[in-house]
């Protein structure tokens, strides 16, 4: 017996280790492959080409806010609601009375200045405490997951707050020489 021919029970064996290492040995399994084919077995197949990277995403451009809007806003609650009075003065020494007929002139304010300024919508339109569930994709500037955040979408969760955005503005236009800094002026009564 040679080992170009091998016996009856030499080919068994070698069939059993063969499926084996078929199995266990990816390379092995293609040189197999390859040889049935009629390739030599050390020749070796092209090599597959390797699926192309998925682009990057390209970085978010980031954009400096301009204060004037905001500030322009301050100007507007303090205006309307004396909205800066309320938070700056020192309250502990005010009465709970005090303090909630004092809030309820500023919330009032702010809530007209707001009203008259924005149009704000809730970001969800079910009821804070409804069931929902969020498909992938969903708009994660707009809704933030909140407790035990595992895995990946759909979640499934309940609204804990509906959220806000604004849908459109309308502050007054100002002049080049308006100093939005300046959000009261100062009063001199003569």
């Amino acid at each position: 017996m040679t080992d170009s021919n091998p016996s009856f029970l030499g080919r068994i064996s070698l069939a059993v280790g063969t499926f084996f290492s078929i199995l266990g040995d990816g390379e092995f399994a293609a040189n197999v492959m390859r040889l049935r084919k009629g390739a030599s077995a050390g020749a070796t197949a092209p090599a597959p080409t390797p699926a192309p990277a998925p682009a990057p995403q390209p970085a978010p451009t980031l954009k400096e806010a301009t204060a004037d809007a905001a500030l322009q806003l301050l100007g507007l609650l303090q205006r309307d609601a004396r909205f800066i009075d309320f938070v700056e003065e020192d309250i502990k020494n005010y009465s709970d009375a005090d303090i909630g007929a004092a809030a309820r002139l500023v919330h009032d304010g702010c809530r007209t200045t707001l009203r008259e300024h924005f149009t704000i919508r809730p970001v969800r339109d079910e009821a804070e405490g409804a069931r929902v569930t969020l498909a992938e994709g969903f708009d994660a500037s707009a809704i933030r997951l909140t407790g035990n955040v595992v895995g990946k979408a759909p979640f499934s969760g309940s609204i804990s707050h509906r959220g806000w955005r604004v849908d459109e503005v309308r502050l007054p236009k100002l002049a080049d020489s308006h100093n939005a800094k300046v959000i009261a002026p100062a009063e001199v009564e003569l």
